[in-house]
């Protein structure tokens, strides 16, 4: 009997020590050094809600980072994603602030039916809510934004230029050929043939004609595919937003702009992205780094192609879900800005 139970109780306990291992590493890796609180910022469109997070060892006031979402329907976290951003950011003396999406957590109206001119009236209201906060020091305060951003940031600088920096990550420039570039990309790295790619982008054609004609959602049912057509509220988001382009409001910027791409992204043309930037912005004004081996979202190639990886490092090593190289390079240009 006393043999029997010995048997079962070496690799239970075998197990639990595991166990125990993986929580620690849990906890430990899913803790951060700053703080976090919950906020509300009135707006005459309903209450945006969202997180401020304050560096833990830092003197007040300190300058301040806001968050300008990509596309989606994007939490204030984006589902834990930013955490390892702000914690580099605090290390800084930063803060950051960062707001649900409209109809998002507990903020009022819907994502959807904003254009980008009304994204940016958001951000400009977050920023001078923030101003009044004595913890925030208002000469420093700065933004920070992904992917859809790109549309939205240039606005937000027209109307507030006293902003001390920006960092875009991953920006288009122009909306109908960024749809045109992923669309393509997306589908060569499928493995498409070339006469199934065009069959996509003439279809693709005709939704711009009737966006053009400003044709309502049944007319473009009558032409979408009937396996996974958009939804009815995309297509008015759409309606509102694809004529896009940032080319012309580049021009907005008059502080240090920080514009950070990577080479594996299909979802952005970064070689576009990184001309346009470079004929509209002083070079005395920007910096651009171009990272090897990440994607859009500055996830490096080996996770973004192996879904158990990419769901074992979230869970256990969420500092490594986006490149190294990309945190240190934020780390790198705030460095730059004066205190």
């Amino acid at each position: 009997m006393h043999k029997r139970r010995l048997k079962w109780i070496v690799p239970i306990s075998i197990a639990a020590a595991i166990l125990f291992t993986l929580l620690a590493i849990f906890l430990y890796q899913n803790s951060y050094d700053m703080t976090e609180q919950s906020v509300s910022v009135p707006t005459t469109d309903g209450v945006l809600r969202g997180i401020l997070t304050m560096p833990g060892h830092t003197e007040h006031p300190v300058g301040l980072i806001v968050f300008v979402h990509g596309d989606g329907p994007i939490d204030a976290s984006y589902d834990g994603f930013y955490r390892p951003v702000w914690e580099r950011f605090a290390r800084m003396g930063y803060a950051s602030l960062s707001l649900d999406k409209r109809g998002i957590g507990g903020s009022a109206g819907s994502w959807l039916q904003q254009s980008m001119d009304d994204r940016a009236n958001d951000t400009v209201t977050a920023i001078r809510w923030a101003r009044t906060l004595p913890s925030i020091d208002p000469k420093r305060i700065g933004l920070w934004g992904a992917s859809q951003a790109g549309w939205v940031i240039p606005k937000v600088v027209a109307k507030e230029p006293s902003l001390a920096f920006s960092i875009l990550v991953s920006p288009a420039i122009n909306w109908i050929r960024q749809g045109r570039y992923n669309t393509r990309q997306e589908m060569l790295q499928s493995g498409a043939s070339e006469q199934e790619i065009r069959h996509v982008e003439q279809q693709d054609q005709l939704v711009l004609q009737l966006l053009k004609r400003h044709a309502s959602y049944a007319d473009y049912l009558r032409i979408a595919h009937p396996v996974d057509p958009i939804s009815a509220e995309r297509w008015t988001f759409i309606v509102r937003n694809y004529r896009s382009d940032a080319s012309q409001e580049l021009r907005n910027f008059h502080h240090p702009v920080h514009l950070i791409l990577g080479t594996e992204d299909i979802n952005v043309d970064v070689k576009e992205t990184e001309q346009f930037y470079r004929h509209s912005i002083p070079n005395s004004l920007l910096s651009v780094t171009v990272l090897p081996g990440v994607d859009h979202s500055m996830v490096p190639s080996r996770l973004v192609h192996s879904s158990w990886q990419m769901m074992l490092t979230a869970i256990f090593f969420p500092r490594q879900v986006n490149s190294p190289a990309y945190l240190n390079d934020l780390e790198q240009f705030l460095s730059t800005i004066p205190r």
